[in-house]
């Protein structure tokens, strides 16, 4: 039988929703707990040190309340910097993010991409770092916006024109090529596709990073190649079911708790979790 342990998914907001949605498509007999930091929201204000520090203490404490199967990461920012103390000092596989640089190089047609990322994101050696390995023959244009769906998803309604006006440095032509692809460089970014699709000058493709992310995910656990023992259905693991704790307590925007069942999630407080 499928090991019943829990996917933990870690983010500083409900931008990892994403990545959890990709993951429980793929793998839905799998259960998960969304740890979201939102007292600790946003990251790109932190200190690297800071960060450093509070998310491998979150991680910890996490681990030892739900004994995960594997950690996903579900933050770009996070990512470039926590993945090697917590594989260090945690023998439990971590899957990461990273911006889709590599692939968006690949499926260019045009030659010309965007990146849109967090301003934390965006100034990290590590995304210089890839788009100078993997897209050195490609014109690409990094983009930093601030974040962008978390009031959405809050209830909030989405200003459009300020949403044009945050992509719009994506859309660029040069020398008769323009964008064809924009990287979403934060899980936050692919819950609102259909918005910035609406908003967008012309159609490029959105490359989401959250499938790959998932498939990473299952490589890792083996799901892959395991299915359920002969007669036995898959059933999300009993004593935990699927769970969202939020470092600042249990969130107080009905749009959120609606969200929130949409991905089957059921709250509870930081103090019961970690």
């Amino acid at each position: 039988m499928t090991d019943p342990r829990p996917v933990l998914v870690f983010d500083s907001g409900l931008g990892g929703l994403s990545v959890l949605r990709a993951i429980q498509a793929l793998l839905p007999e799998r259960c998960a707990i969304y740890l979201a930091d939102d007292a600790g929201f946003p990251y790109g204000e932190r200190t690297d040190d800071d960060l450093v520090g509070r998310v491998v203490a979150l991680i910890g404490e996490a681990i030892s309340a739900y004994d995960p199967a594997a950690v996903v990461i579900a933050c770009n920012t996070a990512s470039t910097l926590v993945l090697p103390p917590l594989r260090e000092r945690f023998a439990v596989p971590f899957v990461g993010t990273v911006p889709a640089i590599k692939p968006a190089a690949a499926q260019t047609r045009s030659g010309v991409v965007a990146v849109l990322a967090t301003p934390g994101t965006m100034t990290r050696d590590y995304t210089r770092n890839l788009i100078a390995q993997f897209a050195g023959r490609c014109d690409v244009r990094l983009v930093g916006a601030p974040e962008l769906a978390e009031r959405h998803l809050a209830g909030e309604a989405i200003d459009m024109d300020a949403l044009a006006e945050q992509i719009g440095p994506c859309f660029v032509t040069q020398d008769g090529r323009r964008t064809d692809i924009v990287v979403l460089a934060c899980t936050h970014y692919p819950l609102l596709i259909d918005q910035m699709t609406a908003a967008a000058p012309w159609p490029v493709t959105w490359l989401d990073p959250a499938p790959a992310i998932a498939r990473q995910v299952a490589r890792v656990l083996g799901d892959a190649e395991q299915a359920p023992d002969a007669g036995q259905s898959a059933q999300p693991h009993q004593e935990f079911g699927n769970i969202a704790v939020f470092t600042g307590g249990q969130p107080v925007s009905p749009a959120i708790v609606r969200l929130l069942r949409d991905f089957k999630l059921r709250t509870e407080t930081a103090a019961q979790a970690v």
